[in-house]
């Protein structure tokens, strides 16, 4: 997974910025000095392992960003990254199976730090070929980014019939995935310049429109009538695993009775 700077003080001042601290509210809470907090991200001083934890901690900073301070540090790395396929995850890969299955016929994605689909079900593969027909003409093992699914001038985005509201919302979501992982940038961008075009706006952030109900509803057009769903979200708690720390799975629940119809129907 790429590591989001190459030295230590880049990392460092990364991972304090995408939590709006100053150093010295950082160096309050850790219990170092902000000279020495100061010396250690200008790289003019090394900081112990003990205390490099205890920063990395204190800023919730993803574990492959702990990890990448460890080795830009000269230390081991703490976290592992084993493949959801590694017996170790054994657990986690079958409670996600349950999960996915559980949710049947609606929509459920596995998406990774990268917004790389992972796994979905049945609804979420009936949903992206609805969307996207070309999609079944993918093998079945072929990797599908999410961020390119949106960008794309024939991906999900041109479905959706209030792309006014749900896109900026969106927008404000990837742009702060990418203070996190900046190797998101580029494909955010993109994201952004689609909906430049699509809305009509120089900035689709400029001018969020008031919210019409307590829950962000996307509404899709498809031959199926119109198709409206809201999302909820599931992370695992704690993991110590870099791999499992990056997953989410999406949960795509029906808007209303029409939408739920049409799932229970079409998808066996």
């Amino acid at each position: 997974m790429d590591t989001p700077a190459d030295s230590l003080p880049d990392i460092l001042r990364q991972a304090r910025k995408a939590t709006r601290l100053s150093q010295h509210t950082l160096s309050l809470r850790v219990g170092v000095s902000q000279r020495h907090m100061s010396f250690v991200e200008s790289g003019r001083a090394r900081p112990s392992r003990e205390l490099l934890m205890a920063w990395l901690q204190e800023l919730n900073a993803p574990l492959v960003v702990r990890n990448a301070a460890m080795l830009q540090a000269g230390f081991a790395p703490v976290y592992t990254a084993a493949p959801l396929s590694d017996r170790a995850l054994a657990q986690a890969d079958h409670a996600i199976s349950q999960l996915l299955q559980s949710h049947d016929p609606m929509p459920a994605l596995v998406l990774d730090a990268h917004w790389n689909l992972v796994r979905t079900n049945a609804g979420g593969r009936w949903l992206a070929l609805t969307l996207m027909p070309g999609t079944a003409d993918l093998p079945e093992d072929a990797p599908l980014n999410m961020l390119d699914v949106l960008a794309h001038p024939e991906g999900f985005c041109r479905r959706i019939t209030n792309l006014r509201e749900v896109g900026p919302e969106l927008l404000a979501h990837l742009r702060s995935d990418a203070v996190v992982l900046p190797a998101l940038t580029p494909k955010v961008d993109a994201v952004a310049a689609m909906l430049r075009d699509r809305i009509g706006l120089s900035d689709p952030q400029a001018a969020l429109p008031r919210p019409s109900s307590p829950m962000l509803t996307t509404r899709f057009a498809t031959e199926h009538g119109e198709l409206a769903f809201f999302s909820m979200y599931t992370t695992f708690g704690t993991p110590h695993d870099i791999t499992l720390a990056s997953l989410r799975i999406e949960h795509m629940f029906p808007a209303n009775a029409a939408t739920r119809a049409v799932l229970t129907a079409q998808v066996s």
